[in-house]
């Protein structure tokens, strides 16, 4: 089985002034990157597209979804750690101004929201369940860093959670196996920023 996590498109910058969670949709520059990734996989034969719940995950699989004719499955447990978080700034931002808040996720803490721990289970336990419910297939997840990080981590045995920045639409590849094998491929792959794929003759 071929497993695709993929990271949303850029967002919008939000802060909620009344605690609601910010929750925001993809800026010009994100719905470009979503089409252009679109384009990339649609040659690519994928046969499910699961996704985040959250709107820029849900807007960045729309296009890939539309071009290779499937309904998104819409699965909860691959949201992000700032799910109800009442700000979504870039995380690119926040470490380039310093801001206190880039050292906070880095070093696992969320805001005091989310254990990171219990955060790795869920989303190892929700993509092992897509896994198994895809053998023989290959399956795009539209998701977040911080659930790219989570899994890969897994995968590759390491205890933090997070441990490296995706990229807007990175694809990060994983071979698994009906016996539990599971491979880091690749890891932020951003081909479709940068080029077209050549049409199929």
């Amino acid at each position: 089985m071929d497993l695709l996590l993929i990271r949303h498109g850029l967002p919008v910058r939000r802060e909620t002034t009344d605690g609601s969670p910010a929750d925001p949709e993809l800026d010009a520059t994100g719905r470009d990157q979503a089409a252009r990734l679109a384009r990339w996989l649609a040659p690519e034969g994928i046969d499910a597209v699961y996704v985040s719940p959250m709107r820029r995950a849900l807007e960045t699989a729309a296009p890939l979804a539309a071009a290779i004719g499937v309904e998104p499955v819409v699965d909860e447990e691959v949201a992000e750690f700032d799910r109800d978080s009442h700000f979504y700034v870039p995380i690119e931002e926040l470490k380039a101004t310093n801001d206190p808040r880039y050292e906070e996720i880095m070093r696992g803490e969320h805001h005091g929201e989310v254990d990171p721990e219990a955060f790795k289970e869920i989303v190892t336990i929700a993509v092992e369940r897509i896994v198994e419910a895809n053998p023989g297939r290959r399956v795009a997840v539209v998701c977040h860093g911080g659930v790219i990080n989570a899994y890969a981590s897994h995968v590759l045995g390491l205890e933090a959670a997070l441990f490296f920045e995706p990229t807007y639409t990175s694809v990060s590849r994983f071979a698994c196996s009906s016996r539990g094998h599971r491979t880091l491929v690749s890891l932020n792959e951003t081909g479709h920023l940068h080029a077209e794929r050549a049409p199929v003759a």
